[in-house]
């Protein structure tokens, strides 16, 4: 059901364009442009192709330079960065509404337990890199989605870690040890449980990839699984069902929550 497109936003492609075009009414060239903005040459020919994000300082140029009386400029409203990437926002509408949320996930802390600098971490080591603002907004729409854990009535939770995930120091060592304790922390919750799967597990149904499987308040069973650029989210009974079988054997493999708890504390260096 969602996949991530090649195209950049339309809002870009449109806005871009019509500087292209302003500016070429107005007889301005782009190297014009790029110097009066500060730009280069070919950071404006790809914001004018709608490759790149047209920036704030290029519509306040561009707007004067041209005479548009705040046309281009009134643009940036409709610029603002989203809040989730597009393969992700059909997932976070139905997260919104889960009454259960069960998830494994192998080789990072999944968004809902990130701390602010774990999620600010892995925003900075995306590639092709993203905007300060692009990652602001992206840290705090995060956190945002974390309040589902403390949600009334409660939300039923479940999180299965693959060691992985807890070894990789994302961030640094003082980062890693303070996600540690939050997910010690939010392992308290009476609604959250927390396991861990161990390297020791061995060869284990979990090796192919995340899952996350959810249940709304109107009784839809939706699976997500994911990969590096593509998401598939899924109500088809028969593959929701093989990835909660899967899912199911995933958890008996894992720790409890006890020995999990006990497992995280050692990680942390803490008694």
């Amino acid at each position: 059901m969602t996949g991530e497109t090649a195209q950049p936003p339309m809002a870009w492609r449109y806005c871009g364009n019509q500087v292209k075009l302003w500016r070429e009414q107005a007889g301005v060239t782009r190297e014009r442009l790029a110097d009066e903005a500060g730009y280069g040459v070919e950071t404006v020919r790809s914001m004018e192709l709608g490759r790149r994000r047209p920036m704030l300082r290029l519509l306040q140029v561009a707007d004067h330079l041209c005479g548009a009386g705040g046309k281009l400029l009134a643009a940036q409203e409709f610029l603002k960065p989203e809040k989730f990437p597009a393969r992700s926002q059909e997932f976070i509408r139905y997260e919104a509404e889960a009454v259960s949320l069960w998830s494994y996930e192998p080789l990072l802390v999944p968004g809902l337990l990130q701390t602010e600098a774990t999620a600010r971490a892995l925003l900075c080591s995306h590639r092709p890199p993203m905007d300060d603002e692009t990652i602001g907004e992206r840290v705090r729409a995060r956190l945002e989605r974390q309040e589902l854990l403390r949600r009334k009535p409660p939300v039923e939770c479940s999180f299965v870690l693959y060691e992985a995930a807890l070894r990789c120091p994302v961030g640094g060592p003082d980062t890693a040890r303070e996600q540690l304790l939050h997910l010690l922390e939010v392992a308290a919750l009476r609604n959250v449980s927390v396991q861990v799967l161990p390297f020791a597990a061995g060869a284990h149904p979990g090796l192919n990839g995340p899952i996350v499987l959810l249940e709304t308040g109107d009784h839809d069973r939706l699976a997500l699984t994911e990969g590096q650029s593509l998401s598939l989210l899924t109500a088809d009974p028969q593959q929701v069902g093989a990835l909660t079988q899967r899912h199911g054997m995933i958890r008996m493999e894992a720790l409890g929550t006890e020995e999990s708890a006990r497992f995280i504390k050692r990680m942390a260096g803490e008694p």
